[in-house]
């Protein structure tokens, strides 16, 4: 992601300034944050990226941050930093959706790979997340009888069944199964049902 930023949170100073060096030395952009609650309350507005957060922080710690940030539906990928005696806190923040922690003491690679893995992830879901809405916003755009056509198809039925049941010929039902496959943009039948499931799934992932 080219536009990528870091958000590095954490409330001692000496940390932000060594770490946001690392991090624009290393080539990322970098916004950093004294407290999660300063963080939060530009949530709506912060750019796509990942957060680097360290675990235990007055007012909101880590697992807070993480369950505002689930509150805000904020799909940013979060890493937590943890010292040796919080590494249970660490893993309930595992567990409360951050996709790393790393232990203090950390080396530089350990967190430069540990933001690539995050940036790679959060790159992955805006793909699915783009996919699935253009699936949904085609799916609009179907008529009446043609999801019904759709409905048949990922039932696995043959044209001669959709058919019976619609109570149109085998003909039309390929009319509207063409115009199905054209409105979706599905490159064969497998692609159109993938499409389908996707969408009644609920979800993107």
């Amino acid at each position: 992601m080219a536009d990528a930023v870091v958000h590095l949170i954490d409330d001692d100073e000496a940390v932000r300034q060594a770490l946001g060096f690392l991090l624009m030395a290393s080539g990322y952009a970098v916004r950093v944050y004294e407290s999660a609650a300063v963080f939060i309350e530009g949530l709506a507005e912060a750019q796509p990226g990942c957060v680097v957060t360290d675990v235990r922080m007055p007012e909101v710690d880590g697992i807070k941050l993480l369950r505002l940030m689930k509150a805000k539906r904020s799909r940013l990928p979060v890493i937590v930093m943890t010292g040796h005696a919080d590494v249970p806190l660490a893993v309930e923040a595992m567990k409360a959706g951050a996709v790393d922690f790393l232990e203090k003491p950390f080396d530089d690679e350990s967190l430069l790979a540990a933001i690539r893995l995050a940036l790679d992830r959060q790159a992955r879901d805006a793909r699915i997340e783009d996919e699935f809405a253009t699936i949904r916003a085609r799916l609009e755009h179907l008529s009446p009888r043609e999801r019904e056509v759709l409905d048949g198809l990922v039932a696995g039925l043959p044209n001669k069944s959709i058919a019976y049941d619609l109570k149109i010929s085998p003909r039309t039902v390929e009319v509207h199964r063409a115009n199905v496959m054209t409105k979706m943009g599905a490159a064969s039948l497998s692609d159109l049902v993938r499409m389908a499931f996707v969408v009644r799934s609920g979800s993107p992932s």
